[in-house]
């Protein structure tokens, strides 16, 4: 017997009190070092991007894996993508839309538009609006 596909697309599939999220951490614009931490059961109607940033540092210091990203400066988060959503040409970060920085921290993630299966971006400013005025990789030489 043949199971049938569900037609529920995947940012519809899970509730907003347990959402998927992609953070990409980023430690070098530049040599494109960046790594996925995937955030399960996070609650978008109650987190606000501060404590997201929060529990993504803490993921970073605590988990096995993360040793390389430890000493990086994280202090922003930007939208990368939606579920089904046009993903950017650069591989870690969307140089477009500097609108889609988050830089309020008290705001909740529900009133940003998050859903199921975003994934963001979070950086070292400095280094981000550095790499924005010369966005050349070291495999681009």
């Amino acid at each position: 017997m043949a199971s049938e596909l569900s037609s529920v697309t995947t940012n519809l599939a899970q509730p907003k009190s347990s959402a998927t999220l992609t953070v990409r951490i980023i430690k070098s614009f530049e040599f494109r070092t960046e790594k996925s931490l995937v955030l399960h059961g996070i609650n978008l109607e109650t987190t606000t991007v501060g404590q997201l940033k929060e529990i993504a540092r803490q993921a970073v210091q605590t988990q096995p894996g993360w040793k390389p990203y430890r000493n990086a400066s994280l202090d922003t988060l930007k939208l990368y993508t939606k579920a089904h959503g046009a993903k950017t040409s650069n591989l870690i970060i969307n140089l477009d839309h500097d609108d889609w920085i988050l830089n309020e921290d008290n705001r909740l993630l529900c009133d940003l538009g998050f859903e199921n299966e975003t994934e963001v971006s979070f950086f070292d400013r400095n280094a981000y609006e550095q790499f924005k005025l010369n966005p050349q990789t070291s495999w681009d030489c």
